[in-house]
């Protein structure tokens, strides 16, 4: 399956391709992978509603250009469709002048108006933001009643009754046990037709709207949740309810904490003298600095807790912890008296340590001049055994 963030690879077309190659991409995508011709498949739906996410942001010139610069994260606040989470036959009819057909598949459809679809947006926080909750102000652009002809489509303001059934919007063909009834060719169910189409809205009844909304984001929300604002998004038919916006968040790394939960994990650099003798250090809070004691004998690894520093969980009852693993720093470059004082340190413990470096490089030098130094010793020996 292609790259679920490369809505031109999911269509199967260049970055380059025309309006007219992706909308034909996309019904062939459509066609090919419809439920109704792929019965129990779940990867066929999956990628179905794939394909109707791509084409509703490669159709749109001004999704497009944010897709094309950001990638998804430049959709944040475009209000893209929840294809995830739609009826199947509501995306299928949502494009319905891609294929000419109200039921492309012969399948009766749906009594009644049709709810509007619902929206997503993408919300960006950061942990401050998690630990005390923000208000966060998205524009998206969704489907709403013409306001010229409210949402009739008509210039006149009125639709006229389908001839063809009568305004019963259902037809039926055949007799006695073999009646078949389905949604009305002429007027897809609806009862009426437009005569006189409106200028604005193409005779549609809606017509695409900006619309700002603040979003109110509560403390200690996690990445990827949702929050639903019902009646936010696309207005439905008349006499059916408009669909939901869902914001879904996601929280940005933080450059010092990890995030387990409403506890967070950070890193805390020492020396091994504060490690070994102890001491007290400034720990970064998301609120500011929080003094810590550091006792004797610390070894890297350990954990330090400060509690009721962390996140708070979205009920607001307990707040989490923060939880500092030590890391002890050995510092690359000593001083000449420093590394004196780390030698009689070194003594006192019985440890060995590499020899100064000075002496030692000077004699490695003489010995692969000269090599080894005769043992005077030795020879005296030998001299006094010979005589």
């Amino acid at each position: 399956m292609p790259d679920e963030d490369d809505y031109y690879a999911i269509l199967g077309v260049p970055r380059g391709a025309s309006a007219q190659e992706i909308k034909a991409a996309y019904r062939r995508c459509a066609l090919k992978y419809h439920p109704d011709r792929n019965p129990g498949d779940e990867e066929a739906e999956t990628r179905f509603k794939a394909c109707a996410e791509a084409y509703e942001v490669l159709s749109d010139d001004e999704k497009r250009k944010a897709y094309d610069r950001f990638g998804k994260a430049g959709l944040g606040g475009t209000g893209v469709h929840d294809f995830a989470h739609a009826d199947v036959h509501d995306i299928f009819s949502m494009f319905g002048d891609i294929f000419g057909l109200a039921d492309f598949f012969g399948r009766a459809g749906r009594r009644g108006p049709r709810p509007g679809a619902s929206l997503r947006c993408l919300i960006d926080v950061t942990l401050e933001e998690v630990a005390a909750g923000v208000t966060k102000t998205v524009r998206i652009a969704r489907r709403e009643p013409c306001a010229k002809c409210h949402g009739t489509g008509a210039a006149s303001g009125a639709r006229q009754k389908c001839a063809t059934c009568g305004g019963a919007g259902r037809v039926q063909q055949g007799g006695g046990f073999f009646r078949i009834v389905s949604d009305c060719p002429h007027c897809g169910g609806t009862g009426s037709v437009v005569r006189d189409p409106c200028a604005a809205c193409g005779g549609h009844g809606f017509v695409s709207q900006g619309r700002t909304i603040d979003i109110q984001v509560p403390p200690g929300i996690e990445d990827g949740q949702r929050i639903r604002y019902g009646g936010q998004g696309d207005a439905g038919e008349p006499g059916a309810p408009a669909g939901d916006l869902y914001a879904v968040i996601r929280v940005k790394p933080h450059p010092f904490f990890e995030r387990h939960g409403p506890d967070l994990l950070c890193q805390l650099p020492i020396s091994f003298t504060q490690a070994a003798l102890g001491t007290e250090v400034d720990v970064p809070t998301l609120g500011g600095t929080e003094r810590l004691k550091i006792a004797r004998g610390t070894q890297g690894g350990d954990f330090y807790r400060l509690k009721g520093k962390g996140l708070p969980d979205v009920g607001g009852y307990a707040r989490g912890d923060i939880l500092a693993q030590i890391v002890v720093e050995v510092p690359k470059r000593l001083s000449r008296r420093q590394q004196d004082l780390l030698r009689e340190f070194a003594e006192t413990e019985g440890k060995g340590v590499l020899p100064k470096r000075e002496g030692f490089l000077e004699k490695l030098a003489e010995y692969l001049r000269h090599g080894p130094a005769p043992d005077e010793d030795a020879s005296s020996k030998h001299e006094k055994e010979a005589s």
